[in-house]
């Protein structure tokens, strides 16, 4: 008799021991979406700032309409960009084009002296500080989503309910790592 009671107990111990792993994923499921949410948020100030950002440069760079196309096809392609991969690939394009014509001030006096230009350019870089903020958000939960994925005994949990590892949103040209020089 007492061995079905300690039988009963370990098999309690171990159903609620589930029952905390599982909700543990949930809970860092959760996490990341916010944390996704979060870029998504960040991303979106970023796009609607750029059309302001090119109106502005192409009143001082009628000539440089190739380099301004591109950012707007850039920001088109990464507005619908879906899933991690994806997003990561269009944000790097768009850096690129962005460079470009942060670049173009550089020849036109006139147009870095433009306060809009000027406000502007602090707006985006106050929206890029934000959006490193979420990266980095978002790239911990999945840190510590993925460790959880991949750790014994957790891992029995996440193979029988179907949890998987998050992808990290990441800079994939080294000359993207760098900080970008906004100057005024």
């Amino acid at each position: 008799m007492s061995f079905i009671i300690v039988l009963i107990i370990i098999a309690a111990v171990v159903a609620f021991y589930g029952i905390g792993l599982y909700n543990k994923f949930v809970r860092k499921r959760s996490m990341m979406e916010e944390g996704w949410s979060g870029i998504d948020v960040q991303l979106k100030k970023r796009y609607d700032l750029i059309p302001n950002l090119v109106e502005t440069v192409k009143g001082y760079a009628k000539h440089e309409a190739g380099t301004l196309e591109k950012v707007i096809q850039a920001r088109n392609s990464a507005l619908k960009a879906e899933g991690v991969k994806a997003q990561t690939q269009a944000e790097n394009q768009l850096n690129s084009a962005l460079a470009n014509v942060f670049a173009l001030s550089e020849s036109y006096p006139d147009l870095k002296a433009n306060t809009t230009f000027i406000q502007l350019q602090q707006e985006l870089s106050k929206v890029e500080n934000d959006l490193e903020k979420a990266r980095r958000y978002y790239n911990a939960t999945v840190r510590e989503n993925n460790i959880m994925v991949e750790s014994f005994p957790s891992n029995m949990i996440a193979n029988a309910f179907n949890f998987h590892q998050g992808e990290f949103f990441e800079i994939e040209e080294p000359a993207q790592r760098a900080a970008p020089q906004i100057k005024f």
